[in-house]
Formats: structure tokens, sequence, C-alpha cells
């Protein structure tokens, strides 16, 4: 990988009027790299990103584009190495979405803007790359807006750009085409050495995509570093503000808040097992015990958000016999439990004699019954 950045914003300070919203800014992003700006919403990601394609005028400081100040370089210049994929919709009255795709050929064009042969092959390769050849010739303006999304990334494509610019890419597409999207760029960026820069609202698409993050808060760039170092519950938690659930960073998701109050129900889980009945007892505002969980376990995260009492041991270890005893005796205090674990090992043997205590006390009931005697 270059070790340049490709472009980079040098003391950059941007804002609306000639107020500042964020001072000195310096950041920037390689060939072969994608760089993802996160933060909350109206922290300033999409100024910074419009500062640096020259739709804002910068207040201060400097944007460089492969070695030389933007502001010296023609628009034409620009976009033969630069193509943009901002949120704000485009007007394509009579264009259809092919046509708005060739657009992106206009930098190679002559004054008239007629496109050649090649150019053609061109921007028919990019529709095929985004998966919008089955209605490259519909009216732009009777499409949905993610199939429209996805045409604008074809030409941004049709380019042929060295660095894509995307603010919120992501925003009006399903989940199959999200992940289409991002793995386009994914494959860009390894086989066409491409630069990308982008704004994301969905944490756990930019902890999977990304090389290196950006936090935006509070009128600031509050860290730069790498997925491993950003998406740490404590931090993001901070720098979101969330005061109401919590953040996961093992599954880059959140959790809502755990109901409180006495334990009506014992979950029995493991392996991931229990998740779903978790979250279905919170959405039914039913407080619930969880146990017995190792911290390494796949259960651990979630019952521990959402849990009203929660039984947990050290990772990879396993409870005394003094202490699976205490929580056989909680176990029948609450009365109805469910086991989610499909067998039992060596591993969980504690978790068997919960089990096996439960059921011959006659409180043992299904994830089922259990849910259709709590529904609203």
């Amino acid at each position: 990988m270059n070790g340049t950045y490709y472009i980079s914003a040098e003391q950059m300070t941007v804002g609306y009027d000639g107020r500042p919203l964020i001072e000195n800014i310096s950041i920037g992003v390689r060939r072969g790299e994608i760089l993802t700006l996160i933060g909350p919403n109206g922290s300033g990601k999409s100024t910074i990103l419009k500062s640096m394609i020259k739709e804002l005028r910068l207040i201060a400081g400097t944007v460089v584009l492969d070695g030389r100040d933007m502001a010296d370089l023609r628009e034409r210049d620009v976009a033969k190495k630069l193509a943009i994929v901002m949120t704000e919709r485009i007007k394509g009255e009579l264009m259809t979405c092919r046509d708005v795709a060739a657009t992106g050929r206009y930098p190679y064009t002559g004054r008239l803007g007629i496109l050649a042969k090649e150019d053609h092959a061109i921007v028919d390769a990019a529709l095929e790359t985004v998966h919008a050849k089955d209605f490259a010739d519909r009216p732009f303006s009777a499409i949905s807006d993610g199939q429209r999304q996805r045409i604008l990334l074809a030409r941004a494509i049709a380019q042929q750009p060295e660095i894509i610019v995307l603010d919120e890419p992501t925003s009006f597409l399903d989940v199959k085409h999200k992940l289409e999207l991002l793995d386009i760029l994914k494959t860009m960026v390894r086989r066409q050495n491409v630069a990308v820069i982008l704004s994301l609202h969905e944490l756990d698409l930019a902890e999977k995509v990304s090389d290196r993050v950006v936090c935006v808060a509070e009128g600031r760039i509050d860290r730069c570093d790498t997925p491993e170092n950003i998406f740490k519950d404590d931090y993001i938690s901070a720098l979101y503000g969330i005061g109401t659930g919590s953040y996961n960073a093992l599954f880059g998701s959140v959790e809502l808040p755990a109901v409180s109050g006495e334990p009506q129900v014992f979950v029995i889980g493991g392996g991931g097992s229990g998740i779903p009945l978790y979250r279905a007892l919170q959405r039914a505002g039913v407080p619930f015990a969880a146990g017995i969980l190792p911290e390494s376990d796949l259960d651990h995260p979630v019952a521990k958000a959402l849990a009203a009492e929660l039984y947990a041991v050290p990772a990879f270890s396993t409870p005394a016999d003094a202490e699976t005893e205490n929580v056989i005796t909680r176990m029948l205090a609450i009365g109805r439990t469910v086991s989610t674990v499909p067998a039992f090992g060596e591993t969980n043997a504690a978790n068997k004699r919960l089990y096996e205590a439960a059921k011959e006390a006659g409180i043992l009931v299904s994830a089922d019954a259990l849910l259709r005697g709590v529904e609203p």
C-alpha cells in the first residue's frame, strides 16, 4: 500500500456562512484503503465530506489531491480522479438509469458530451457491477430509492476514479444491497487500488468494511484509528451518548435496556441458544434471570445487557458445586424455567444439573409456551 495519502485535509476548518463547525481537521486516505467517518447525527460528517470535495467553501486549511492543492485544479481534472456519491437527490427527469450512469463519462468526452463505443462499454460494465442492468432503461424518476443509489454508484464507477467519496451510501438500501454495495467497494479497493472515504450510520458495517475509522463528535475529530481500537463498548457508548440501553462491540449491535423487577422466569442458555429468548422476553417486558454462563460464552454479553439477574463464571471455567447449588435454589424460587440448550456436554455439566432439578420440580416450560403466556 502506498504510504502517502491520496487525498488529505490539512488543518482544515469547515462550517457554514463563515462560522466554524469543526476546526483543524487533518485526515487522509491512501490508495487501497477505506476510511469511514462515524458519529452522531449533526456532528459534521457530511460537512467534512462536502468540504473535501469542494461542495462547501473551506473556512481555513487545504485539501490535497494526489499531491496537489485541489483549489488549483480544474473541475474536469478533479472529476477524472475523484467520484462522488452524495445523499442529495439528483433530478433525473426524462433520463433513463443508463443516461444517469453515463454522465460519469463526461470528464472524458468532448464539449458535446458524446459517448464513444468504449464509453458505452464502460457504462454497461458499471451497471453490471452494481447489478442494475435489468432496470437500466427505466426512467430514473420511476425507480426506488435503493435502485437510485445503485445507479449513482454505477455513475461513480463509470468515471474510473482513483478515489470515491460517499455520504451515507447505504441509507436507502435493504440488507442484501447494503452488503453488495460494500462488497463492490471492497473489491475495487483490493483489485484496482482505489481509495474510498465514506460516512456510515451502521456501526456494524463500518466495523467490518473500514481500514481506518474517523470519529466525529461535538465539533471535533475525537479519534482516528483502526476498527479494532475504535469499536469498544465504552468508547462507542460515550461517542454517541448512549444513556438508554447499551452497545455491544462483539456483535456490533445495540441492546435495549433490561426490564427491571423480580425475575419471572429463569433461562438456562448457552452457545448463543438463549439470545432470541432473552430479546423476546425484553420486548414482552418480562424480567428474567439467566445462567450459568461463562463470560466467554456467546450468550453472555446479551444476557448481561438484558437479564435482571445473571449468574456467570469467569471465561472458560465451570462453577464450583456449591455455587451451582446456590443457583439451583434461586431457580426453584423463581419457578418457571426454560432451557434453550439443545444438548448438555462435559463443559456445561452445571447447566445439566439445573435442567434436571427444574425437570424434577416440574417447573420446566417450553419457550413457545412461555412466550404465548406473556404476549401482550
